[in-house]
């Protein structure tokens, strides 16, 4: 009987333990919320404002925005009684940002693109007007590795990443680029005018990616997507190539998807939502 009672105690406090952590589980997310809204608004909010974004009571608002201000994370102006978050986020997301890097988020990603797709794929950033390999996942032949490897530096104008790194840049950055660095000639598919270039940037902003269809090398055929921000600015690019044999214009169409999606992931992980757009 003792024993039966023991155990009944037992379940008791389990349950009770369990229900603890379900309400603490609630109360961090709740929190994260307001965070997530504090933050996505272009300017102080009012605490109904807030209430209403997050479908909470004004009370229980109140209170856990009274534990963001209690610990440094929110503050009120004390003339409009409005709210926003505190630098402290900014300390923390430098703190992060120095810990990961964007070859460190991608890198699992691009290893199952590439088991997907069956094609080398890489990671590149923009670097003084050039393109930049950070990571290189080899194909089943290792066709790329020479052309494509970790630290080479490519034209931005005849490469797919490149080209979506141009997107990021006002008319007179493509004049400077363009002054600066030339637009040379590196297969007879090379874009090497302005007026090209600006026809190819306007036509891989509205399709959503880019190609080098044998620009930067004979053989060899690229899709590339972008990976953005928080501030939906394109901070990278992965592509996929291969040879052409093997990269034909249908099969581009079959893996598109997969490739858009898998930057989709890799941007959410750098806080970029659609509605960014």
């Amino acid at each position: 009987m003792i024993k039966f009672h023991l155990l009944n105690s037992e379940i008791f406090t389990e349950e009770k333990m369990l229900q603890k952590s379900a309400k603490l589980n609630q109360s961090v997310e709740k929190v994260l919320q307001i965070i997530e809204t504090m933050a996505q608004s272009r300017e102080p909010l009012r605490l109904q404002d807030i209430s209403m974004k997050v479908k909470m009571p004004s009370s229980t608002t109140l209170r856990l925005i009274n534990t963001l201000m209690n610990c440094g994370y929110a503050n009120q102006d004390p003339n409009t009684l409005r709210y926003t978050l505190s630098l402290k986020f900014m300390e923390i997301g430098s703190l992060v940002s120095s810990q990961l890097s964007i070859r460190d988020i991608a890198h699992p990603y691009l290893v199952e693109l590439s088991k997907k797709c069956k094609e080398s794929v890489c990671l590149a950033i923009e670097q003084n007007m050039e393109v930049v390999y950070i990571d290189v996942i080899d194909g089943p032949d290792g066709m790329l590795k020479i052309t494509q490897r970790i630290g080479k530096i490519a034209p931005i104008h005849s490469t797919g990443v490149g080209k979506l790194m141009l997107l990021n840049y006002y008319s007179s950055q493509i004049e400077h680029m363009i002054k600066t660095k030339g637009m040379a000639a590196l297969t007879p598919n090379t874009i090497t005018t302005k007026q090209e270039l600006l026809n190819e940037l306007k036509k891989i902003k509205n399709q959503g990616y880019a190609l080098d269809n044998e620009e930067c090398e004979l053989g060899a055929r690229c899709l590339s997507v972008g990976i953005k921000d928080y501030t939906g600015k394109i901070v990278a690019g992965i592509s996929v190539s291969g040879p052409v044999t093997r990269m034909s214009m249908n099969y581009i169409e079959e893996i598109k998807d997969i490739v858009m999606d898998t930057s989709g992931k890799v941007s959410e992980l750098l806080a970029y939502k659609e509605q960014n757009k």
